[in-house]
């Protein structure tokens, strides 16, 4: 037996009631973000332990999400699919009238009594990608054979993303259509479409960068934002003195200067600069490897669904790699100075309830989708293809 065989041997999963490297990503990226929460928040607030305190109700609200996600069918789920999407969509509207305004963006919905505030964009992710996965394992044949009828996710798509427009939310319209693309592409839709949507898409998000004058500040000052160091570049600049303190093997746990009221949403949308500089490159790095870990696994779920004809788990599958690949992404890029600022959390690792909670969902259709697959390896044949799919192999 070769070396290569034997290292696969010992790190398969193929012989184990779960995905114990996915279940491992996500338990350290959820434990690494509680403890730099904490570090960030210290100092925010006169009681500097509200945050953690808080952070840890969010995340065992996550946890009884996730098993939640695992206990319920699949089928459940591809049902009720439009009458998520629908649901998710009345909130985006009723978030435009009702919603809490934060920094000029309406992504809010304040709950009675203690409860937190509400985002329901992130909420809407979860309904997008069972509409998506919903449609698409039942018109696989078309989107393979038939170009255009790829227009049909995409009209859906722009319902919710034109509502984020109104929001705004650039940072999650972005997350959605990488999220409906991504889908497409595995699904087998034409790539010269997708591509040409893709260059379609992106003379549209330059437009909208020119005609708001916010918008083309921050993007002037992502360019060189050393230019206006204390008004629109203030964020970045903040954010790079962090990466650049921190070094190779960083300052030390909790030894960071930036987050006291230098760095602003330090335990949210700019917690990466705080690990970068508490934890230096190893730290930054190690974050990385782990979310590419955590998305390599739910696309390897995914496939391994596809194969065995699961086609709706398999999509959900695809959906939650690429949600969580294009958020992760952006919210890195935006502290390392690669991408203009937008307000995008980390998953698994920023503040914020509505997040962590979404996330946990997803994890937890990813452990369902593996669990069904893992316990019927093979469906012979499913209600909702369509009659001229071919069966998989």
């Amino acid at each position: 037996m070769s070396r290569v065989q034997r290292i696969r041997d010992t790190l398969t999963t193929r012989h184990l009631p779960s995905d114990v490297w996915l279940i491992a990503a996500a338990v350290a990226l959820a434990g690494l973000g509680w403890v730099m929460v904490s570090s960030a928040s210290v100092g925010l607030l006169e009681n500097s332990y509200h945050y953690s305190r808080q952070h840890g109700i969010f995340l065992l609200l996550a946890i009884l999400a996730c098993f939640f996600m695992l206990c319920v069918p699949l089928e459940a789920w591809r049902q009720n699919a439009a009458l998520i999407l629908l649901v998710s969509i009345i909130m985006l509207v009723l978030v435009l009238v009702i919603g809490q305004e934060v920094n000029g963006s309406k992504r809010w919905i304040s709950l009675p009594g203690p409860l937190p505030s509400l985002q329901v964009s992130e909420l809407g992710k979860i309904g997008l990608i069972f509409y998506m996965a919903a449609f698409m394992s039942r018109f696989t044949y078309d989107l393979r054979q038939r170009a255009l009828s790829m227009w049909r996710p995409l009209a859906v798509l722009a319902i919710p993303a034109g509502l984020l427009f109104l929001a705004p939310d650039f940072g999650g319209m972005v997350v959605y259509t990488v999220c409906v693309i991504g889908m497409l592409m595995m699904s087998g839709a034409s790539l010269t479409l997708l591509f040409g949507s893709g260059g379609v898409l992106a003379v549209g998000a330059v437009m909208m960068v020119v005609m708001e004058p916010y918008r083309l500040a921050r993007w002037t000052s992502f360019l060189d934002p050393w230019a206006d160091q204390f008004a629109t570049g203030y964020q970045l600049t903040q954010a790079l003195i962090a990466f650049g303190r921190g070094h190779v093997t960083g300052t030390g746990l909790g030894n960071s200067v930036q987050k006291l009221h230098y760095l602003p949403e330090a335990h949210t949308d700019f917690i990466f600069a705080v690990i970068a500089e508490e934890l230096g490159m190893i730290g930054a790095i190690l974050v990385v490897l782990l979310f590419t870990l955590l998305i390599t696994r739910a696309m390897l779920i995914g496939r391994r669904a596809e194969l065995a004809g699961h086609l709706f788990g398999a999509y959900v599958s695809y959906g939650i790699g690429f949600v969580i690949a294009a958020q992760a992404f952006i919210n890195m890029a935006v502290s390392s100075g690669l991408l203009p600022t937008k307000g995008l959390t980390l998953p698994l690792i920023s503040y914020g309830g509505s997040s962590l909670l979404v996330t946990g969902m997803m994890i937890g259709l990813l452990l369902r989708v593996d669990a069904e697959t893992r316990h019927r390896p093979r469906r012979v044949s499913t209600p909702y293809k369509s009659r001229h799919e071919p069966r998989l192999p």
